[in-house]
């Protein structure tokens, strides 16, 4: 019988192991349309905080005491849905379980032979062939039109989009400061090409980033590549060129606590001419999915693009690999390996 994690109470403040429970899962023959399959690997990431919020957005909240969902790769055991065998691998929504019956709602999709038999690894349709990788290039080329010579400033540059938001800007030729917390992470980043690095961790970000400007030769940002929020949103507010573009994609800095943010610089909005907009990955991602794999399948295949992985393992492991995002124990992406 599988066991699936459930939500048993809204979190106040940072979710505790006592918001969470895992519990079995009837198991049942399979309906028309219906998959029963294996989990391998688990996604957990920053949006799902949200989720556990009773709240309207742009992802449905948790409900109490009914299974999580999220991103995950599994192989199919059984089938009664067209076009899926037993021993496909897919990419599903029927996460935060070891397995299960799942059906269309879950969005199945067989992983690509061709990138299998060349040699990517299944999980990396959870990071940089998936929701992670296309949320920096879409965030990167579509939202913020980033072109060849900016200068672009990455925060959270050490996480799984920002990390892929590092590679994708160095491979069109742009010039990149990233932020992330630690030597380890700094080196890493450094490491991915960016051309300064600044630790958020060492003391204020403003300093910092305008050092960095300062020592590149640059007299400002063209693009913001917005992970964090708070310091580091306003530290771009406080450099950017005119004209510059900010591609908001999340804010974790703020989605435990819910304080407001406090924007001493954002007056610069005018005078800059700034244009700043929040994105959600799969508003533009249908519409161009073959690019973006073909691009990014291109960089990966090509080792411009690559990532680290933090796994934790087993689906008992799940809430504490979650709960490390938001205390920087990651680098790259964080995965769970069932």
């Amino acid at each position: 019988m599988a066991k699936a994690w459930h939500l048993t109470s809204r979190p106040a403040g940072l979710p505790v192991m006592d918001n969470f429970a895992l519990r079995e899962i009837p198991d049942a023959p399979l309906q028309p349309d219906q998959l029963r399959v294996k989990n391998l690997w688990l996604s957990v990431d920053p949006y799902m905080r949200g989720r556990m919020n009773d709240a309207k957005s742009y992802a449905a909240s948790f409900q109490i005491d009914q299974p999580m969902t999220g991103g995950a790769i599994g192989e199919v055991i059984e089938s009664r849905m067209d076009g899926f065998a037993v021993g496909d691998l897919i990419l599903h929504m029927g996460g935060w379980r070891d397995g299960g019956v799942i059906g269309l709602d879950m969005s199945p999709n067989k992983l690509p032979a061709a990138a299998l038999d060349a040699g990517m690894t299944p999980q990396t349709f959870l990071h940089n062939m998936g929701l992670t990788g296309g949320t920096a290039w879409i965030g990167l080329l579509r939202v913020a039109a980033a072109k060849p010579g900016d200068t672009v400033f990455v925060s959270a540059a050490a996480g799984a989009v920002g990390s892929a938001v590092v590679q994708i800007a160095k491979a069109r030729e742009m010039i990149v400061i990233g932020s992330a917390g630690g030597a380890d992470k700094c080196a890493w980043v450094s490491d991915l090409g960016a051309d300064a690095v600044i630790d958020y961790k060492a003391g204020p970000v403003l300093p910092q980033l305008a050092r960095a400007l300062e020592t590149l030769g640059k007299p400002g940002i063209d693009v913001y590549f917005d992970n964090v929020g708070g310091e580091h949103l306003d530290a771009a507010f406080a450099t950017a060129n005119d004209f510059a573009r900010f591609a908001i994609c999340g804010m974790i800095d703020v989605y435990n606590d819910g304080r407001a943010q406090e924007m001493k610089y954002i007056i610069r909005t005018i005078p800059a001419r700034i244009r700043m907009e929040g994105f959600i990955y799969t508003d533009q991602f249908f519409d161009c999915m073959e690019e973006f794999y073909a691009d990014m399948g291109g960089l990966i295949a090509s080792g411009a693009v690559t990532m680290r992985e933090t796994v934790h393992d087993g689906v008992e492991a799940t809430p504490d690999a979650f709960l490390g995002l938001f205390a920087g124990a990651n680098m790259g992406k964080m995965l769970v390996r069932v």
